[in-house]
């Protein structure tokens, strides 16, 4: 029972990581400027925070579900995040003397970068509330606090081998190609102001059809 829930928050917390976001990629460019271990230690606070989230959504749910509003004001403010990591990868790249994303290559420990943007990404609380739902509803996931632990444990271990394959990959890319610092400024740039016109063309069509 424990390994099954294990496995089961594993495979979709680590399916869950790879479609192109907010902090694989943040993680992946940590990585490409600064080092694997900021980088490692980035996505150590962002699943920090995204375990906080799972347990909160386990025991609250009822909670969860009426704060609507207050995650779609989140989910805008995600946004100008966003759009401001995109602007500075431009900046970065334009600039021959501006070589590191402001924000990411900031002077606070990588750590707590990760808790904080983790903090702000409401995307991962439905996400997760409504894959324990249905969990709930199939019966692979019980009330019971061992199952939690458990379930909250493969969640761990699958976001982290997901982050590891951005963080590891971006470094692979960067040696294998040569690529020029300024490339990869505009790609993930690039990668972050796409994501944050889906992210408001989601928000906006959601609340047109509510």
């Amino acid at each position: 029972m424990h390994l099954r829930i294990f496995f089961t928050g594993m495979f979709i917390s680590f399916l869950g990581t790879l479609p192109l976001g907010t902090l694989n990629v943040a993680a992946m460019q940590i990585s490409v400027s600064d080092g694997i271990r900021p980088a490692l230690y980035f996505s150590l606070g962002a699943l920090l925070v995204e375990i906080i989230y799972v347990r909160i959504s386990l025991v609250a749910m009822d909670w969860v579900q009426k704060q609507e509003r207050f995650f779609r004001w989140l989910q805008w403010f995600t946004v100008l995040i966003i759009l401001a990591l995109a602007i500075t990868n431009f900046i970065a790249a334009a600039s021959p003397h501006v070589k590191k994303n402001v924000i990411l290559s900031h002077t606070i420990h990588r750590f707590w970068l990760g808790v904080v943007m983790s903090a702000i990404n409401p995307a991962q609380i439905p996400f997760w509330f409504g894959w324990s739902s249905a969990l709930y509803t199939k019966k692979v996931l019980l009330p019971r606090n061992d199952i939690y632990n458990a379930y909250i444990c493969g969640i761990g271990v699958g976001t982290f081998v997901g982050n590891a394959v951005f963080i590891f990959g971006g470094q692979l890319i960067v040696t294998r190609l040569n690529a020029n610092q300024g490339i990869i400024s505009w790609i993930i740039g690039g990668v972050f102001a796409i994501t944050a016109i889906i992210m408001s063309y989601r928000i906006i069509y959601k609340k047109k059809n509510n």
